[in-house]
């Protein structure tokens, strides 16, 4: 089992160079996003966690603990993990191309630790697991880029 530090590394310096072994024409193994919309969930995902979004929390309180336990094990999600928050077809491209994409993911993660350096008391809310910290928000963001990264056919080595 990894540590919130080696899992910090990992998603500042290990996780953009992987994104970027996957082909844009690469098929995912489930999921309706082609390699440059996961991509640029991804950049999402950074962003909210950084506090750039104002969340309410959507899970019914009684329902959070068992969520937190979930987000706090080494539990993958299971493919095809639905997500309100999600429209049913995968949003627009943002960006031009995945390079760039993968500039504006790398840019925003650097945010994300950034503003916890700066406000290491912080807590942020996650609509699905509620208010979290950093070491939280490191282990679902961890996480998160597994199953996107298993998605598209990258395995955990």
């Amino acid at each position: 089992m990894s540590t919130i530090i080696e899992k910090a590394s990992f998603l500042r310096n290990k996780l953009v160079p992987l994104l970027g072994t996957i082909k844009a024409n690469e098929p995912a193994r489930w999921g309706k996003m082609n390699a440059q919309q996961m991509i640029e969930h991804m950049r999402y995902a950074f962003m909210e966690a950084a506090g750039k979004y104002d969340r309410t929390i959507l899970t019914a309180e009684e329902h959070l603990p068992k969520m937190y336990a979930f987000m706090m094990s080494e539990k993958p999600f299971r493919e095809n993990t639905p997500n309100q928050l999600l429209p049913n077809e995968p949003e627009p491209l943002e960006y031009e191309d995945i390079p760039r994409a993968l500039e504006a993911l790398k840019t925003e993660i650097e945010n994300f630790f950034h503003e916890f350096a700066n406000h290491p008391d912080k807590k942020v809310t996650n609509p699905f697991f509620g208010h979290l910290n950093f070491e939280e928000w490191v282990q679902l963001l961890h996480k998160h880029s597994w199953h996107h990264l298993k998605q598209f056919g990258v395995e955990n080595s």
